[in-house]
């Protein structure tokens, strides 16, 4: 039976393996895709569309003015109540005060 550092020495090397047959095969299959998009002469703007995206609604849903802040923490700390609460709060809230108490 083998021990515990034979095993490891056989992961890694499979590992390397599978990255090396991965990249191969990454390469063969962008080639291929390439080799159709020349064929049927699509863009990458065609798949943005397919795909229900274009670079622009992409860049004007990143480009979006943030959320108006709607708590402020004791030191100026700011949240517009969406997403995560943020640590600040949240240590706030653990101490038995309640999250309205910093709203603005």
């Amino acid at each position: 039976m083998s021990n515990l550092i034979d095993i490891q020495n056989q992961i890694a090397i499979l590992q390397k393996q599978a990255e090396e047959i991965r990249a191969r095969e990454l390469a063969q299959t962008i080639q291929d895709i390439l080799g159709k998009m020349d064929a049927y002469g699509i863009t990458v703007e065609d798949l943005e569309r397919a795909r229900g995206r274009t670079r622009k609604s992409v860049a004007a849903a990143k480009s979006g003015n943030p959320a108006p802040a709607k708590y402020r923490g004791p030191n100026g700390e700011t949240w517009s109540g969406r997403g995560l609460m943020p640590r600040w709060l949240a240590a706030l809230v653990a101490q038995g005060q309640s999250k309205e108490a910093f709203a603005i």
